[in-house]
């Protein structure tokens, strides 16, 4: 019973959004239209995400892990191990 109740509003606030996509269309005059899809688009790139910026503290990282890791191996290697 209470998902009968809850299906309509949920229906409501699913098409909400869609129809204030698709208002612009219908305005005549040009260039209230063009400004409509102008504000739209405003609001579309303001709700995305920004592209992800690349960081370099990792590869710094690894690096400083491999010139460790160099040092190691020097180290094993001149140690006898047939003695």
């Amino acid at each position: 019973m209470k998902l009968l109740i809850l299906l309509p509003f949920g229906l409501m606030v699913g098409v909400a959004p869609a129809a204030a996509v698709e208002q612009c269309r219908f305005i005549q005059a040009k260039a209230e239209r063009e400004a409509c899809y102008e504000r739209q688009a405003a609001e579309l790139a303001a709700k995305r995400k920004p592209e992800p910026a690349y960081d370099y503290k990792p590869m710094e990282a690894l690096q400083q892990m491999r010139r460790d890791d160099e040092e190691v191996y020097r180290s094993l290697r001149s140690i006898c191990r047939g003695c």
